[in-house]
């Protein structure tokens, strides 16, 4: 059974009702929800972890990452600048797919730039909630073909 981590970062808690206009009205517990309800369909299983704090996002990284198969992340504002993020999932060496709600280079120029797209194998961005399902289902297959490379 492929086992994905599923990294939301910060601010991420308040998905549904910070700034609907740009991130929509779906929160966090209804996209987990529906990562749960597709992993299970995907005969696939998902670990689901959210924190405003790096060191946090980092830990779990090195803590359940090892176990997971492939990484989902939406790293929210630490996308644009954290190295140490970035390096930490590239010490993780797994398949790891990028999310963003919003389009970040339809937005202001400083979320432009992503640490982390460079040791992502992928990127979905601009689709809402439906980014992380598409993610998903694009990972779990990667990886059952033996394409998903770090």
């Amino acid at each position: 059974m492929v086992k994905i981590l599923v990294i939301h970062g910060p601010n991420q808690n308040m998905m549904g009702t910070r700034q609907p206009e740009i991130y929509g009205t779906v929160t966090l517990e209804q996209i987990n929800a529906m990562l749960q309800r597709e992993a299970g369909e995907l005969k696939s299983e998902v670990v689901v972890f959210q924190s405003n704090f790096e060191g946090a996002l980092i830990d779990t990284l090195q803590q359940i990452g090892p176990e997971c198969d492939g990484v989902i992340i939406n790293a929210g504002a630490l996308t644009h600048y954290s190295i140490a993020l970035r390096d930490a999932l590239a010490g993780l060496a797994k398949p790891a797919i990028e999310v963003h709600l919003s389009n970040i280079y339809a937005r202001e120029p400083f979320r432009h730039q992503s640490m982390l797209a460079a040791v992502c194998r992928g990127q979905v961005t601009g689709l809402g909630w439906r980014g992380y399902l598409l993610a998903l289902r694009a990972l779990v297959d990667l990886l059952r073909e033996g394409e998903a490379v770090p």
